[in-house]
């Protein structure tokens, strides 16, 4: 498929790690951070240069958020906290603690679900050493004041995180296994039981091309599972059942997380990260045009 990019703000400073975008349905601006770089972004579809607020620590993923079903800001997984930002700038106020070890392990991945839970799963990241799979998926429902809530262990770089249109499956991917996984979901959208494969993609191997890991995820009006593949310049999109429905390339590297937007809800962002990338376009968000709208995002209910 041919498909025409736009970067979001051409003269924008790239991020170090973009991730974790979402289109705010009031203020109509895309919403990311920049991992690596410790910092929150936005910026409207008018081309004009993001504002960016630097953070006291790497921020894995964001979420708006609301209190008695009105909007209140935002919601931030810091490096080991779950934070409140009720002013964009302001300060941030602890609501939860991660049960990681923050000098081996952040928070990564992660978005709400329809029923006001932010989900967040974590990165083994030490300073030295290979990565093990000794990371998590967690659920935590700010309302009840309960601590993080442990779905799934033996993780090692939570991604992938979406949930079909009618919440009753989950998806997931452990990036360094190059597979995306899904749970089915009870009428309390848990999940329930092991996950199943839903994609499962070839790792790197000597002399062949390698078409790229799972990262970020989202899921549009049809069900289909928009998927990110880092190193693979591309962008995947997956029927419920795995089957390669369409495949968008990139002018950037590593792609980390799609979302959809805009005022139709058609517009594709892609959020991106330097890397080892050389490309002029890379840590730049990208967006395009497509024919099936996403879903609107789901915000994290505060008590």
């Amino acid at each position: 498929m041919s498909t025409q990019w736009t970067p979001l703000a051409a003269d924008a400073a790239p991020a170090r790690l973009g991730e974790s975008p979402f289109w705010h349905p009031q203020e109509q601006r895309l919403y990311w951070v920049d991992i690596a770089g410790r910092a929150l972004l936005r910026a409207a579809l008018d081309g004009g240069a993001p504002e960016r607020w630097a953070l006291p620590s790497e921020p894995g993923c964001i979420a708006p958020a609301r209190r008695a079903g009105q909007p209140a800001g935002l919601v931030v997984a810091l490096r080991d906290r779950i934070c409140h930002a009720p002013e964009w700038g302001g300060p941030l106020t602890e609501l939860a603690r991660l049960p990681i070890d923050p000098a081996t392990q952040r928070a990564n991945d992660g978005k709400c679900d329809a029923l006001g839970r932010l989900w967040v799963g974590t990165i083994h990241e030490p300073a030295s050493g290979a990565r093990q799979p000794v990371s998590a998926l967690y659920c935590v429902d700010l309302r009840a004041g309960a601590a993080p809530r442990r779905i799934w262990g033996g993780v090692t770089t939570s991604n992938g995180l979406a949930w079909s249109p009618n919440g009753r499956t989950l998806y997931f991917a452990d990036t360094p296994t190059h597979a995306v996984r899904a749970w089915d979901c009870d009428a309390r959208r848990e999940p329930v039981g092991a996950p199943r494969l839903v994609h499962q993609f070839a790792p790197r191997q000597e002399g062949v091309p390698y078409g790229g890991r799972p990262d970020g995820a989202c899921v549009d009006a049809e069900g289909a599972y928009w998927c990110a593949l880092y190193e693979g310049a591309r962008l995947l999109r997956l029927s419920p059942e795995g089957r390669v429905l369409a495949e968008l390339p990139l002018p950037a590297q590593c792609p980390t997380m799609p979302c959809l937007g805009g005022p139709d809800g058609r517009t594709l962002f892609a959020t991106t990260a330097q890397a080892a990338d050389t490309r002029a376009l890379a840590g730049q968000v990208l967006h395009t045009r497509v024919d099936v709208p996403g879903l609107p995002v789901d915000w994290c209910d505060l008590p």
